[in-house]
């Protein structure tokens, strides 16, 4: 696969920032420094919220069903979202997402201060994950005009790799936090992380965007969504990559509360525990950001993508039938790492070859058809689960994902070029 076009894009309209080292950066740096924060923060919540449910109602169906609800408020928000960033001013918009949802998880601790109200998780939840969807796709947009289209897979790594070292400190700190003073002061951090990541933002500068000129008219949104399926349509891997995803995205949403439940309910371990493993966890997202830039170059996005979707698998399959929480957090980790490097690389595919006024767009698309059925998808294995246990699911998911890296073998990923 060539990426010239892209290249000559680069070389044309963003200069410098391409041919400096990141660490001289400063905007990235900024950038880098805020997204670091808020996910420190967001890993809070990521144990907290799942913990305020199976606290209040012992019911791992009731975590499935708060993880499906606030995935579908993501894929509702996905078929606007490309719309709307390819429309506005992206750093005003991001900042606008941090400050809102730094309101929203705020109310979470005051409320429960007057006692539990699982109600309103089913109301913040969908806000936020929808208004996250929106800073998500802006995010992805920007990164090519911070650093270049020849540096899009460092630093995606580089992001991806300091988000994770946050994500180990986060979920310890969490379980800690949950342990000695409740899952909603952990929910309270999360609040806080977004006010200091909207603060670092503003210090940022982003260029301006070819094409800005032409903003006042656009189509309509559902047509600017045609507009990124159909680019999707265009492009062998990408269209490949969509359709794989889409199965693996309904098979995994519902990990995390899995193993939560499991530690918890089937092995009898505290808060803290649940914490720890998440932690351990987030080392293996660390170590797979790390590898991926030199892996990609050196095996191509084929062999990557595939194979990292394979041990994925594995270590899914392995997960419900582990019985000391030594495993538990090492196949945790095995399929963040390779989790995360597949999700590196179809993200800085995606951004080397989408033209610059069409990268919210076609971002947008790929994220609503990948994420279309994941909100079933966790409803249903959290309810299997509940009901014929954790082993057997994880058992027959982590299968289907092996089935997922073979089926690539048969597309256009599998020769898919390198770089």
């Amino acid at each position: 696969m060539t990426h010239g076009a892209a290249r000559r894009e680069d070389a044309a309209g963003e200069g410098l920032p391409g041919t400096r080292p990141l660490w001289r950066q400063r905007d990235f740096g900024i950038f880098w420094a805020a997204q670091t924060l808020s996910v420190l923060g967001d890993s809070f919540a990521l144990i907290a919220l799942p913990l305020l449910v199976l606290e209040a109602t012992g019911s791992i169906a009731r975590m499935g069903l708060l993880t499906a609800v606030g995935g579908a408020a993501s894929v509702v928000a996905a078929v606007f979202a490309g719309a709307v960033v390819d429309r506005v001013d992206r750093r005003r918009l991001l900042i606008a997402c941090d400050l809102v949802r730094m309101g929203l998880y705020g109310v979470v601790p005051l409320v429960w201060l007057l006692g539990p109200q699982i109600w309103l998780l089913y109301v913040v939840l969908p806000l936020c994950e929808a208004v996250g969807m929106l800073f998500a796709v802006g995010y992805v947009t920007v990164v090519r005009g911070l650093v270049g289209t020849g540096r899009l897979t460092e630093a995606n790594g580089r992001l991806n790799a300091t988000a994770a070292a946050a994500g180990v400190l986060g979920p310890l700190c969490a379980g800690l936090v949950a342990a000695w003073s409740g899952p909603a002061a952990a929910v309270g951090v999360d609040a806080a992380s977004f006010g200091v990541s909207a603060t670092c933002l503003f210090f940022v500068r982003f260029r301006a965007r070819p094409g800005d000129e032409g903003t006042g008219r656009r189509a309509a949104l559902w047509q600017d969504l045609r507009t990124g399926i159909a680019f999707l349509g265009g492009h062998p891997v990408l269209r490949s990559l969509t359709a794989l995803l889409f199965v693996f995205s309904f098979l995994t949403l519902g990990l995390n509360d899995l193993v939560i439940y499991h530690l918890k309910h089937d092995l009898g371990h505290d808060d803290g525990t649940v914490g720890t493993v998440m932690a351990v966890g987030a080392l293996g997202t660390i170590t797979g950001a790390l590898l991926v830039a030199r892996v990609r170059h050196r095996l191509g996005f084929g062999p990557t993508w595939t194979g990292s979707v394979a041990v994925c698998g594995l270590a899914f399959a392995g997960l419900g039938w582990a019985r000391d929480v030594p495993v538990v957090a090492a196949l945790s980790a095995a399929f963040l790492a390779c989790a995360g490097m597949a999700g590196t690389c179809s993200m800085s595919l995606r951004q080397e070859v989408t033209p610059e006024h069409l990268l919210g767009r076609v971002t947008s698309a790929f994220w609503t058809l990948q994420y279309a059925a994941a909100p079933i998808g966790a409803a249903v294995m959290t309810w299997a689960a509940e009901h014929r246990g954790t082993a057997p699911v994880s058992l027959a998911a982590g299968a289907c994902c092996v089935l997922i890296a073979v089926a690539a073998l048969f597309t256009p990923v599998r020769g898919a070029g390198r770089g």
